[in-house]
């Protein structure tokens, strides 16, 4: 019966009792749900530069890439697991530069980004993100956390709102002067869940930084991560 349980994200108490006297049975629907300390990472890395043409933002953006890459690979973080997500050179919109002297708009016409997807373990995301900061990422930090089991989270929580369903059904039966029998059918309401994204706190990029500057890692804990579940289930009364 559990397998066939899905995982929704809802709130945490007993919904709906009914109870039929002509196939002697009480249906209740429960919701539960169970959390588990994240045990994935994807981690988002990114940097934009400026040029005062296209060919110079784009060299700039080049060499940022190259050392982008290398920290983090440095840092333990394996080939396969660097996805590129977007990357881009354009012109520069010329209100973006309305407040700069002279001068320094004219070096900043054009600009280019690029951005990237790492998988990391949860303890390795303050360790990479310092090494990708210090190589010039300054458009880095959200972190999507996720449990790697999912199912067996879901499942955890579809055996707490069962327990809690059949739990209700009993005070329900008791109070009909009746006798819990066993569990006839079961079923769910279901919602897919994702993983959640969180912005790293830490210091305001800089523009530019210079390639492989050592940066203090960040404290980090992974967050908790819920599962919940919805259940209906039937129960003969004798």
């Amino acid at each position: 019966v559990l397998g066939a349980l899905g995982v929704m994200v809802a709130g945490g108490r007993a919904q709906q009792i009914q109870v039929s006297g002509n196939n002697r049975t009480i249906q209740v629907t429960a919701t539960d749900s169970a959390e588990r300390r994240a045990d994935a990472a994807v981690l988002h890395l990114g940097y934009q530069v400026y040029g005062a043409s296209s060919a110079e933002a784009y060299g700039k953006g080049a060499a940022v890439s190259k050392d982008v890459v290398a920290a983090i690979t440095e840092a333990g973080v394996a080939g396969d697991a660097i996805e590129s997500t977007a990357q881009s050179t354009g012109a520069v919109e010329n209100y973006a530069n309305s407040g700069l002297p002279i001068e320094e708009a004219a070096q900043r016409r054009f600009t280019a980004q690029q951005s990237w997807s790492v998988r990391v373990a949860p303890g390795a995301v303050a360790r990479v993100l310092a090494a990708a900061v210090g190589a010039g990422a300054n458009q880095s930090g959200a972190v999507d956390w996720s449990v790697v089991d999912g199912e067996s989270l879901g499942a955890e929580a579809a055996a707490k709102a069962l327990r809690h369903a059949r739990l209700i059904a009993e005070q329900m039966a008791a109070g009909l002067d009746a006798k819990l029998g066993p569990l006839e059918y079961a079923s769910n309401q279901a919602e897919g869940g994702g993983p959640v994204r969180r912005m790293v706190d830490g210091p305001a990029p800089v523009v530019n930084a210079a390639p492989r500057k050592l940066v203090p890692e960040l404290r980090l804990s992974p967050p908790m991560e819920r599962a919940a579940a919805t259940v209906t289930a039937v129960f003969s009364i004798q």
